[in-house]
């Protein structure tokens, strides 16, 4: 596909989010999309928010479930970005006319200390070089509509990256067993979703290092200062106009918000 084309691909993305707008996957019109030109459809629409002043905050991790990787028919997860302006305060409110058919889902935060760059990056040194951890509860919402989508699509839609909602307790990985933290969404008071940090490839520290290959195969790296969502504890629940929704996580604690 030529460059126009991605670029365009990309603009028509990007005001979708913009505009609260629900469109056709673009594999429909590009049956043949691949997943290398998907990234540079994302790349582009990360371009285009810098450019109009947004900041990146950091990457975020999807597919993190081997259930969700085969239902894909992939072997790897995909990644996509967080930008300031999706950024709530823990307890703060989602404007639902903002969106177009949110979901909620439960997910431990890396803050790195140090970069991080290359193809054989260890657990170990995930640990190593990170400032701290914290719960978080990422809001997702693809602009496709019906919430259908391909591979590529959604890696061109920048893994349905919305809202985040960081919460407050910032505790060093040395001082919990991070595989083993338990987290649950109540929604207006009742237990919708659960799950287990083991979840995510076993450990959320494994999908930080898979982060950091994949971005080294495109000439990268992460970043110290970066805050990285490691992918979903629960499954994704979708949410509306009143909700109230609460993630309850072992240790790290609690993160919430309303949504107005």
């Amino acid at each position: 596909m030529e460059a126009k084309e991605l670029t365009s691909l990309a603009r028509f993305l990007e005001s979708a989010e913009r505009n609260r707008q629900e469109v056709p996957r673009i594999t429909l019109q590009h049956p043949s999309l691949t997943v290398d030109e998907a990234y540079d459809i994302q790349a582009e629409i990360v371009k285009l928010k810098v450019e109009n002043g947004s900041r990146v905050i950091g990457p975020k991790m999807g597919l993190t479930s081997a259930a969700k990787m085969k239902q894909m028919g992939v072997e790897e997860p995909i990644f996509g970005y967080v930008f300031d302006y999706m950024v709530v305060p823990n307890g703060g409110t989602i404007r639902f006319d903002e969106l177009i058919h949110p979901k909620a889902e439960a997910e431990i935060a890396f803050v790195l200390d140090k970069d991080l760059e290359g193809p054989d990056v260890t657990i170990e040194q995930v640990l190593e070089a990170t400032r701290y951890v914290l719960p978080a509860l990422e809001i997702i919402d693809s602009r496709y509509e019906n919430f259908k989508f391909t591979l590529p699509d959604v890696i061109a839609d920048n893994t349905s990256a919305s809202r985040v909602v960081f919460g407050d307790r910032l505790i060093k990985p040395s001082e919990l067993e991070l595989d083993l933290i338990g987290a649950t969404m109540l929604f207006n008071g009742e237990s919708k979703a659960f799950g287990a940090s083991a979840a995510v490839l076993g450990h959320p520290a494994r999908s930080i290092a898979m982060l950091a290959a994949m971005l080294s195969r495109k000439g990268g790296g992460l970043r110290a200062g970066e805050v990285i969502l490691s992918g979903a504890i629960t499954e994704a629940v979708m949410f509306a106009q009143g909700d109230y929704v609460v993630g309850k996580f072992d240790v790290l604690g609690d993160v919430s918000f309303l949504c107005k």
